[in-house]
């Protein structure tokens, strides 16, 4: 985006008055998908719309004195908050710079053709579709990447991901993204059992606050007996920081530590830390967000039933819609319309990944999908 230099004098200025007196964030309080966006109403990154409770602004606010301090202290508080809240070790828990970074880091360590600590390689094995980043990032080491299509329900294949694997590391989102389908409690638990000790299962739980079935579970209980298990969290999705960039992981210790000595000091800033923190300290507005992500998705879900399309049952915040058609030029027209929705997952060309918002924005994504498609009551 380009910007004029009056535009930007104006834009200083706006900074320098704003630095005089300290800023109430009163903004946050009806966070949108438009915030820097104009007039587009943004679906197309799973984000909330709500954004942080106000405990964890308000711990932001407050945060602006402890600008010039290194976040070693809060980051241990942090980890320590983590650690009882999840029933684990305070050496178990790794806090990173989002998930994405604790994905970056599992991709380095535990995939290639010789991985970064020197004690091991491997293949990564995903499902496909899946959330790309760690492909991306073990790609980049010189991984060979074992993409395992999803079964007929959008589950894992775990049984095929097993015969894939080549030690290195096995990657389950789950709920998954695009797809918010989950693959069952049992059949994880099982897979897990079968998994070799010199193969790492990293699973995802970045949608876990969101996911309702009875046939889901965390598998953080797992961990004691499963040394090669990893479970990484996030705080950018139901906790409503996505762009603060908090996340973190559980593991046995000695995973954790290979994983630590490859990561930057100091990597998650003070703000995002306080945030985070203090979001642990108010269940209440998890509560209240996973009411309202389930509230608006399924007013949405039959919305567009009502119009004759169908959507992949999601346990997650974000909605997979079987458009009938390539996708393509349907993101491209949705855009023309001021709606950005997901991008192309090639496994499902025919399949839109939408973001659940605010009501008035799913309204709004709804009639300008409704007078794309030509779709009507049926």
């Amino acid at each position: 985006m380009s910007i004029s230099r009056r535009k930007f004098a104006q834009l200083l200025g706006a900074g320098a008055a704003a630095a005089v007196v300290r800023p109430t964030l009163t903004f946050a309080n009806d966070l949108s998908a438009t915030t820097a966006h104009g007039s587009v109403v943004r679906l197309s990154a799973n984000e909330n719309p709500y954004g942080p409770s106000p405990k964890a602004l308000a711990a932001m606010r407050d945060s602006f004195s402890l600008a010039c301090r290194y976040p070693d202290d809060h980051a241990g508080e942090l980890a320590s908050a983590l650690s009882r809240l999840n029933n684990v070790g305070r050496e178990q828990i790794l806090i990173g710079d989002g998930s994405g970074e604790i994905l970056k880091l599992c991709a380095d360590v535990f995939t290639g053709p010789l991985s970064l600590d020197k004690k091991s390689g491997g293949t990564l094995v995903v499902a496909d579709p899946t959330f790309e980043a760690i492909v991306y990032h073990a790609t980049n080491n010189g991984a060979e990447v074992a993409k395992i299509p999803l079964t007929s329900s959008y589950g894992h294949d775990l049984e095929k991901m097993l015969g894939a694997a080549k030690k290195g590391l096995i990657y389950l989102c789950n709920p998954n993204n695009p797809t918010g389908s989950i693959t069952s409690k049992n059949e994880v638990r099982d897979f897990i059992a079968k998994v070799p000790e010199d193969t790492i299962i990293l699973v995802d739980e970045a949608y876990y606050h969101c996911a309702e079935s009875s046939d889901y579970e965390s598998v953080i209980p797992l961990l004691q007996d499963h040394p090669n298990l990893i479970v990484a969290r996030t705080f950018s999705k139901i906790y409503g920081m996505a762009g603060l960039r908090c996340g973190y992981c559980i593991g046995h210790s000695v995973a954790i530590e290979r994983l630590r000595a490859h990561q930057p000091w100091d990597s998650i800033n003070i703000m995002a830390i306080v945030a985070a923190r203090a979001g642990l300290d108010d269940p209440g507005e998890v509560d209240r967000g996973r009411q309202r992500n389930k509230d608006t998705r399924e007013f949405t879900i039959a919305e567009l039933e009502r119009i004759g399309f169908k959507t992949i049952p999601s346990q997650a915040n974000f909605i997979m819609l079987d458009a009938q058609r390539p996708v393509v030029p349907l993101i491209a027209t949705l855009k023309h319309h001021d709606v950005e929705v997901g991008r192309l997952f090639r496994a499902m060309p025919n399949h839109l990944r939408v973001t659940i918002g605010k009501k008035t924005e799913m309204e709004t994504f709804l009639s300008a999908f409704r007078q794309i498609t030509n779709a009507s009551p049926g």
